[in-house]
């Protein structure tokens, strides 16, 4: 009995020990993360003559002014709603497609099913970028280049596939008996659509939204081919350019300021919806 006891306690001692060394590991890896983003944001209050004689000081006066050229100057303000347009759009577009398709999918059975399902699900494998070249000259031949509307356009049909592959998850955990007692009361298959299983497929439609606002936002080779005038640059296409610019001009302190401006819309989103991603993600896997 004594024995069992001291085998139980250096159990559990062991068990201590490693929660201990894997916080120590996890808070290390934090600080790496973290740092870099810490230093931006450092940088960007600081001057030009700051940032070159003492990088890794605190700034001696806050320099918001950098914010300021970093919008006039170097155009960031632009950018930001180039891209917050055609995120927007994507997902508008995006969203009008794949909730019906993964309805129609993951609801109801007939000829053909499989094949739909399989047919989307083999898009996962498709990325962009190994079909960049017939692409571009569909949309050149299409006289449709440089538009932020085509861009947004491409931008949803290339994340059409991911995004039904997930909403099937989803719409298979809802139970049938909701759609029963909606066509008891009266409605078809668009008005239970809209009025039944939007509202109770709402977390994974979040989900699918977050990961698709990443992707586009972030997006930068078909930003980069497809749109050709520098104010119609999208936020990644335009950071290139700007620090292309600002190094030659040797104005860090505004490449820094456009930087923070870019990440701060990410960082906001994430930490008010990383709770709902995470639910949504497990709710989606249970029958996906």
């Amino acid at each position: 009995m004594g024995g069992e006891r001291t085998m139980n306690r250096k159990v559990k001692q062991g068990s201590k020990i490693t929660r201990i060394i894997l916080r120590i590991i996890l808070l290390f890896l934090t600080i790496i993360m973290v740092y870099p983003l810490i230093w931006n944001i450092i940088a960007s209050l600081k001057s030009n003559e700051e940032i070159l004689e003492s990088p890794w000081t605190l700034p001696d006066v806050l320099h918001f002014e950098n914010f300021v050229r970093a919008f006039t100057e170097a155009n960031i303000g632009g950018y930001v709603f180039n891209s917050i347009l055609v995120t927007v759009l994507s997902l508008s577009i995006m969203l009008i497609l794949a909730i019906p398709s993964s309805y129609v999918i993951g609801r109801f059975n007939f000829p053909g099913r499989k094949f739909l399902h399989n047919f989307f699900l083999a898009g996962l494998f498709i990325q962009p970028i190994l079909i960049m070249v017939p692409l571009f000259l569909l949309v050149n031949d299409m006289k449709i280049t440089n538009n932020l509307f085509s861009l947004s356009i491409i931008y949803a049909i290339t994340n059409i596939s991911f995004s039904i592959y997930l909403l099937i998850g989803f719409m298979k955990t809802i139970p049938k008996e909701y759609e029963e007692a909606a066509v008891i009361d009266g409605c078809g298959y668009i008005s239970t659509l809209i009025r039944v299983i939007i509202p109770l497929a709402k977390p994974g439609i979040i989900t699918v939204s977050i990961f698709n606002f990443f992707t586009f936002w972030n997006e930068y080779a078909l930003a980069l081919v497809l749109i050709t005038s520098d104010e119609k640059k999208t936020i990644p296409v335009g950071l290139v350019n700007l620090m292309e610019v600002q190094r030659y001009a040797t104005d860090w302190s505004a490449l820094f300021a456009g930087l923070v401006i870019v990440l701060i819309p990410t960082v906001v989103i994430y930490i008010f919806v990383h709770k709902k991603l995470t639910e949504g993600m497990m709710m989606g896997g249970i029958k996906g």
